[in-house]
């Protein structure tokens, strides 16, 4: 099954839990796409695809400018990933296919 789809997500950060829906747009070994949430919308950079692996960047504005390093496994319908955004830490994440 393709990684590609839309997921319903939650980052678990120390400002609380952040909703998004995540999109995923496969094109061979790569992907682009959208993580969008009450914080505004991050454009996928660097989106790579590793079986059902997915690593990628975002750029984050609010509440400061921060590159996230973020990663993720697809099992079915279920994203179970971590966002590491710099000095603040690495937060679970986790999302079901829309």
């Amino acid at each position: 099954m393709s990684v590609a789809g839309t997921y319903n997500c939650v980052t678990h950060t120390p400002m609380g839990d952040q909703t998004s829906t995540f999109t995923v747009n496969v094109d061979g070994d790569s992907f682009t796409g959208t993580n969008a949430g009450q914080m505004g919308s991050m454009e996928v950079e660097n989106g790579k695809v590793d079986g059902n692996t997915l690593t990628w960047q975002m750029k984050m504005t609010v509440p400061m400018p921060m590159t996230l390093d973020c990663t993720a496994t697809i099992e079915g319908d279920t994203l179970t990933g971590k966002v590491t955004a710099g000095m603040f830490g690495t937060f679970p994440m986790e999302g079901t296919r829309g």
